[in-house]
């Protein structure tokens, strides 16, 4: 197999960047949102597990917000998932407001429909919304690519950490660095967060076709 010169490797990255981010089918993202940066579409409302449509500026929490997109279906979710659910529960509890969004298309994960959806939540036991992203708008103003992948935002609003929850999925005993928790515990105690961003881990979204 031939390498690729370095020099064709940085005219192809140019090329990825000037067209946007694709993933899922090139499906272009509007993101990645930045560091400092507000909620976009903040005011869009989502069918909830409840019955009710909810927007993330209708969960903002004292403290700050956190947003997640997730799914059903994803392997690396189902791994996690209890992580989510005692983490999204307790910093509920804490003043946070806690939203998870699923924007995967159910045309190509059954799955992930909201009766699905409700379902998973009763048996994991989350106290906090689980929406539905109807068109995978709002993870594209996100610029979201995977499935767990945390956008935290302070009581300003501001995004201060983005990335995963932990650093391993597979293994809760030997996770050594708690992305997540840790972020949420500096905006509690007033102090910067550490670690602002990691490598979202998890399985790609499958976004709607945009319209």
């Amino acid at each position: 197999m031939r390498k690729f010169r370095f020099p064709i490797l940085l005219a192809i990255l140019g090329l990825v960047f000037t067209a946007g981010f694709t993933v899922a089918g090139n499906k272009t993202l509007d993101g990645p949102l930045s560091l400092g940066e507000t909620a976009p579409k903040a005011t869009v409302k989502m069918a909830n597990i409840d019955g009710r449509e909810l927007s993330i500026a209708d969960v903002k929490g004292e403290h700050g917000t956190l947003v997640m997109f997730s799914c059903n279906s994803c392997p690396w979710v189902v791994a996690w998932e209890d992580r989510i659910a005692s983490l999204g529960n307790a910093y509920q509890e804490k003043g946070f407001g806690v939203i998870v969004i699923n924007a995967n298309d159910t045309e190509q994960v059954a799955e992930d429909g909201l009766v699905q959806m409700k379902k998973r939540a009763e048996e994991r036991g989350f106290n906090f919304p689980y929406v539905v992203d109807a068109t995978s708008n709002v993870a594209r103003a996100f610029g979201a690519t995977r499935t767990p992948e945390v956008f935290l935002f302070n009581k300003q609003g501001k995004l201060v950490y983005n990335g995963a929850i932990d650093d391993d999925a597979r293994n809760p005993g030997k996770v050594e660095a708690h992305y997540l928790k840790d972020a949420l515990e500096s905006i509690l105690a007033g102090k910067p967060v550490s670690t602002a961003q990691t490598k979202a881990l998890g399985c790609t979204i499958k976004f709607r076709p945009k319209s």
